[in-house]
């Protein structure tokens, strides 16, 4: 029977690198770069390294697939976890709006593992990213708005994301990646909850959902079945895990309209509802030449996704959590002229920071809530200590895709991801990404650092 998820299926096992227009392949390895940078990042995070412990622990300490954090390697299942992991951790991997979904640190990790494993070429690794993203994307805005207030969409649709992307080189037929689909969303996982209490889940979500999608498409291809309706089914994902679930979503402009593209990048290294307030406010401040002593109070209009993921965080007591606090990511930005890995790490804590995270309040705007997710953006009305008041709008923050990074300002981010956490030296990291802009003309998928002896 004809259906949506079965429409989806037949999208993602039928891609091939011929359909993927030129611009859309540049665009994935733009965010395959991108992405790299913030896997590299994750080296030496205690919630990283603790996944990355286990997952050496429970397979082999050799194996085709890197685990970059390590200069390791091991099972295409434990790598996609490791890395899946590592890529979350720094808050800049990427973000599509419209589903509020970071689909490279679910495509990326199952991906590379699962190509390194059968020696795929770097075309056939391309292709299944995309069909990872495309899928991953559809999902997430299937699901909307109702679903994303108390699961994180990147968690959940991420399997999904995964399965695709791995059921895509494992050569999956439509039946097949239709059961791979089945076996991925009821595993679907993640919540929010984590955030109140600065617990480490957010790297578990991405991790799970790396590996649940990988371990669906290979059972997949043995023959294992999944549901046949999991997304519109009447016990399936829309049923359980929405108010507002729109099917149509899963199927719009499949082949036409390439969501890949429409992937926003990054700036800040914090979460993606910081960004357009956060942009909004440096657009004041230079506008008015104004320094961080001269801002009284800071009333940011947003949406109520904003509200519902920031709202909780009001007195960050770790790094990775104030990285979900608008008043510190302003504040850091408001100081530094970004909100960058170091800025967080050595000065979430300052009193000058503190002081004027507490000078921040959020608001629910009309106009910015009826934009969102389509548009993400970012309004703010300053008051100075002299007593202006002026406003700042940012209608598309730096990153989105009509105001996107170029290739050398990704190649700069990575070189930076690479160099505070230490994960690579200077030199190999340029190599490294070097060697990735020419991805598509790899006749076989490779490691991408050198491996440890």
């Amino acid at each position: 029977m004809n259906s949506p998820t079965a429409e989806l299926a037949a999208f993602a096992a039928g891609l091939r690198f011929s359909d993927i227009p030129a611009p859309v392949v540049r665009k994935t390895e733009d965010l395959l770069v991108d992405w790299f940078g913030s896997a590299v990042a994750g080296q030496g995070a205690r919630a990283v390294e603790s996944i990355t412990r286990f997952a050496l622990a429970m397979g082999p300490q050799i194996g085709p697939s890197e685990v970059i954090v390590r200069r390791a390697a091991s099972s295409p299942y434990l790598a996609a976890i490791a890395n899946a992991a590592a890529s979350h951790m720094a808050e800049q991997d990427d973000v599509h709006n419209g589903s509020v979904f970071h689909p490279a640190t679910v495509v990326f990790p199952p991906a590379l593992a699962v190509a390194q494993a059968l020696g795929a070429s770097g075309e056939q690794f391309l292709t299944a990213a995309v069909a990872g993203y495309e899928v991953g994307i559809r999902v997430g805005e299937f699901l909307g708005r109702s679903h994303y207030k108390v699961f994180h969409t990147t968690g959940t649709a991420g399997t999904l994301a995964a399965a695709a992307a791995v059921g895509s080189l494992l050569g999956l037929d439509a039946q097949q990646m239709q059961h791979a689909f089945g076996s991925a969303g009821t595993q679907s996982a993640g919540l929010w909850e984590f955030l109140r209490t600065a617990a480490d889940s957010k790297q578990l979500h991405t991790a799970h959902a790396a590996g649940a999608g990988l371990m669906a498409a290979y059972l997949a291809k043995d023959g294992f079945t999944g549901a046949a309706h999991i997304f519109e089914g009447p016990q399936g994902m829309a049923a359980g895990m929405s108010s507002d679930a729109d099917p149509a979503k899963l199927t719009d402009g499949l082949g036409t309209r390439w969501a890949t593209a429409e992937t926003s990048f990054k700036y800040h290294a914090c979460c993606r509802h910081t960004h357009p307030a956060a942009d909004a406010l440096l657009q004041v401040m230079q506008a008015h030449q104004l320094q961080s002593a001269d801002i009284a109070h800071v009333v940011t209009h947003v949406h109520q996704g904003a509200i519902d993921v920031l709202g909780p965080v009001t007195n960050p007591v770790t790094v990775h959590q104030s990285k979900f606090s608008m008043g510190t990511t302003l504040g850091l930005a408001a100081r530094f002229g970004h909100a960058g890995l170091a800025e967080f790490e050595q000065h979430f804590l300052d009193e000058q920071t503190l002081s004027l995270r507490d000078r921040v309040e959020m608001v629910l705007d009309a106009e910015v809530d009826a934009a969102y997710p389509q548009r993400w953006i970012g309004k703010v009305t300053v008051t100075t200590v002299d007593g202006r008041v002026l406003h700042g709008r940012i209608d598309e923050p730096k990153g989105d895709p009509g105001n996107t990074l170029s290739r050398d300002e990704i190649t700069a981010k990575a070189l930076r991801l690479a160099a505070f956490s230490g994960g690579a030296n200077p030199a190999e990291m340029k190599q490294a990404v070097d060697r990735l802009w020419r991805v598509a003309q790899w006749p076989r998928v490779g490691d991408l650092l050198e491996r440890q002896a």
